[in-house]
């Protein structure tokens, strides 16, 4: 009686996304019953625990299943578990044993004709996605195109979903994102309609997010964004995925600039992650590590872009940043020159501004054109506001390079109009600072140093400590202004050695308004680093 009621709970849980709840039941009615779990019952198991972050759980009681359902002769259910064994081992990077379940998928729906192949055909999405992770973008859109065949003749809307996403991803990687993004708000909308069972729904939403913002698509990347964010807490117990939404979530705040509530939701990414989504494993410490590089902490966010980079993935192209950033200009060049070379249109789309960057300050105009060149000709061709506003700012910069402020003026107001109507005021704030380069180089002192004045106001609230130093440098200006009373308290507790958490606590405030009068601080003082600022204490005796 014990294991029945377990199981029936369990059941209830999972259809209520109660996923704590539904692991728990399983386990206890699993331990009661001689028999154990029916093949049934253990795939549902095994998808609370995924989503539990729990994963070798899941794998364990998807295989148990999937053994069971080749005892009992019963094929679709074997091949319905090793597509989703396949499937979840993609998702954790482990090519070699998902392609051993691939076959196994595979051969066993070969056994089955469409009308004895319902609830198996699962096992047709990992062989479709594989060919991706090896770079045969051509051959995964043919296996997508084929699987929607299959799902349109056989009314299967979770398959024609996922061939939706599917054949989207590889047009937008193969550099036709207009078409891509078409096949992927189909996809979106068969989870908007509950078409799409939890894991798939999971893996969609990371799939979706990552093309969005491959193509600098960001009012599709903000819904989506929302979307999933939603999702997610209607579901407290979700663990699995729940990290890249926070990470992603802490992306868009960075760029409507609001870094504190950034830098919050990035660290709960990381903490989910340790929770047991591994899937935030690189997005988490990526997104970390760009929050201190654009604060001025070099030294932490090198820590971050070194964890994202034991993942496995290539932290570019913010590590490349990072090194021009400390001065190692030949270094970053190499860098951004490398991973570029030879990179699948999407990625190289996204490394293409700090190209830009990167070759400016190393002193090579001429690459930094041939990229410029490129991002206008990607805005031409698949046109959305963020990726119109990238390519005229690079080339505003790239003109000003050459000698053409009159052109370059232009160029930067254009897109400057475009950052400020996607709210983005951190770029707006560059823009003003390379306009306010090509007034001074037009002779427009007053005008320019109007637009200086503006844009150093904006970093200050942002904490932007990066380009504050750089604006100070670029001006000729010292550093000038008196600290307030408040300023000098936060001063005197940063050189205690407390953290912006713990200055908040000890003053009352929230550790936003902290970071904002650290960014006032460094501003007026020309400071980098709280090292800095522990060292000026010291030498100006406030401590």
């Amino acid at each position: 009686m014990v294991s029945s009621r377990a199981l029936e709970l369990g059941r209830s849980a999972v259809a209520g996304r109660r996923w704590r709840e539904a692991c728990e039941q399983f386990a206890e009615a699993q331990s009661t019953l001689a028999e154990g779990l029916a093949p049934l019952d253990l795939e549902l198991m095994a998808t609370a625990l995924f989503l539990r972050g729990r994963h070798e759980s899941a794998f364990e009681a998807l295989m148990d299943a999937h053994e069971r359902y080749l005892a009992g002769g019963d094929t679709v259910g074997a091949a319905r578990t090793a597509g989703w064994i396949a499937l979840e081992l993609l998702e954790a990077d482990e090519l070699s044993p998902s392609l051993n379940w691939i076959a196994r998928g595979q051969h066993l729906m070969e056994r089955l004709d469409d009308a004895d192949s319902v609830g198996g055909r699962v096992a047709l999405v990992p062989a479709a996605l594989a060919p991706l992770f090896v770079g045969d973008v051509e051959d995964a859109k043919q296996r997508f195109e084929a699987i929607a065949t299959v799902a349109e003749r056989t009314g299967d809307r979770e398959l024609s979903a996922f061939a939706a996403l599917g054949r989207g991803k590889c047009l937008t990687t193969m550099g036709r994102p207009a078409e891509g993004f078409e096949s992927l708000d189909r996809a979106v909308a068969a989870v908007t309609a509950n078409e799409v069972s939890p894991v798939m729904t999971c893996i969609l939403y990371r799939v979706l997010l990552d093309v969005s913002h491959e193509a600098f698509d960001l009012e599709r990347a903000q819904v989506w964004t929302a979307a999933f964010d939603q999702w997610c807490r209607e579901q407290p117990d979700l663990v699995a995925y729940s990290g890249q939404c926070h990470a992603y979530r802490a992306q868009q705040l960075l760029l409507h600039g609001e870094w504190a509530e950034a830098s919050a939701a990035a660290t709960t990414a990381e903490e989910r992650f340790r929770a047991g989504d591994f899937t935030a494993a690189y997005v988490a410490n990526y997104q970390l590590a760009e929050l201190h590089r654009l604060r001025g902490e070099l030294r932490r966010a090198g820590e971050h872009y070194r964890r994202a980079a034991e993942t496995g993935w290539d932290p570019q192209p913010g590590i490349a940043l990072l090194r021009l950033a400390e001065g190692e200009y030949t270094t970053a060049q190499s860098m951004i020159r490398s991973a570029v070379a030879g990179a699948e249109p999407a990625t190289r789309r996204r490394l293409l501004p700090a190209v830009v960057e990167i070759e400016l300050v190393a002193g090579d105009v001429t690459a930094a054109r041939r990229a410029a060149a490129e991002l206008i000709a990607l805005s031409r061709s698949a046109p959305t506001t963020m990726l119109a506003a990238i390519a005229g700012f690079a080339e505003a910069r790239v003109l000003l390079a050459e000698g053409d402020p009159s052109v370059a003026l232009e160029r930067v107001r254009t897109a400057s109009t475009a950052w400020s109507a996607l709210d983005v005021p951190y770029e707006v704030a560059r823009c003003g600072v390379v306009r306010g380069q090509a007034l001074r180089a037009l002779d427009k002192s007053d005008a320019a140093t109007a637009e200086f004045e503006a844009a150093r106001a904006v970093f200050l609230e942002l904490g932007a400590q990066s380009e504050l130093t750089g604006l100070t440098t670029l001006t000729g200006q010292r550093p000038t202004g008196t600290l307030t009373d408040r300023e000098v308290e936060v001063l005197r507790l940063v050189s205690t050695g407390l953290t912006n958490r713990g200055i908040a606590g000890r003053l009352s405030l929230s550790e936003k308004t902290v970071a904002r009068h650290l960014s006032n601080i460094f501003g007026k003082l020309g400071l980098s680093s709280r090292a800095a600022a522990t060292a000026y204490a010291y030498e100006n005796g406030l401590i």
